[in-house]
């Protein structure tokens, strides 16, 4: 469904990328980690044709992220941002059906509401959360919230921006589970950023780790503890000594 094929990318001197190539299945829900500043999300960008490559060849669907008719092309994506990202001016309802009162495909707004109603119940908050303002929800009914609006459209590929940041554990579990149960049942192609191990655990199919600009380790979520490979034990495990020069 994605496909990275020697993908590089600069800001100034600064190499973020030196030749990714990987490739996410359909249906498959693969885990990026990697430490902060690693370039996760320029790699995201990239695959959503927000930033163009340096060099390299990016597919969707076997059609190329920076050629194909944005429209159309980004209609097929979902996203979870890091801090929810939800329009603090609108309510619930319109935050989780803003896709839905837009442009070509724009519906009417008693359909887009209902359609919002369903989602939200999806992800388990009641139909009265729709007419409040984000300010009023918690974190995680937040979270929760910009879920739903991912999934509005039933979209074929989801990203995932660290979705538990900022939880608790108890949160965090609900939010894995529920990202785990929607991908499934939607057959969605998902990719997902994050520093969470407990996430990584949880929502995986795969697990790439970027590390130095390229694909350090990818493979099935069940060998991560078995790889071998010293940058991602160092990792998981969070140990401060090792390949990974930490800042001190």
């Amino acid at each position: 469904m994605i496909e990275l094929q020697n993908v590089h990318k600069a800001f100034g001197r600064n190499q973020v990328l030196k030749g990714i190539d990987i490739e996410v299945a359909r249906g498959e829900s693969l885990v990026v980690i990697g430490g902060s500043g690693t370039g996760k999300s320029v790699l995201i960008k990239c695959i959503l044709g927000l930033v163009a490559p340096d060099a390299g060849r990016i597919t969707v669907d076997g059609h190329d992220a920076l050629t194909a008719e944005r429209t159309a092309f980004l209609a097929r994506f979902g996203m979870l941002f890091q801090g929810g990202a939800l329009f603090d001016s609108l309510p619930v309802w319109q935050n989780v059906a803003f896709r839905l009162l837009q442009g070509r495909g724009k519906r009417p707004r008693d359909a887009a509401r209902d359609t919002a109603i369903g989602k939200l119940r999806r992800v388990g908050l009641k139909p009265e959360v729709a007419d409040l303002m984000p300010a009023e929800l918690s974190g995680g009914m937040q979270k929760r919230v910009g879920l739903a609006r991912a999934i509005a459209d039933d979209p074929e590929i989801i990203f995932f921006d660290e979705p538990t940041a900022g939880l608790d554990p108890i949160m965090s579990g609900v939010i894995n589970a529920l990202i785990r149960e929607i991908v499934d049942e939607m057959g969605a192609t998902a990719i997902t950023i994050t520093h969470d191990m407990r996430s990584v655990r949880e929502i995986a199919h795969k697990v790439a780790m970027l590390h130095g600009g390229v694909i350090r380790w990818h493979g099935p979520v069940d060998r991560i503890e078995t790889s071998g490979d010293p940058y991602l034990d160092q990792f998981i495990h969070g140990r401060a000594d090792g390949p990974i020069e930490s800042v001190r």
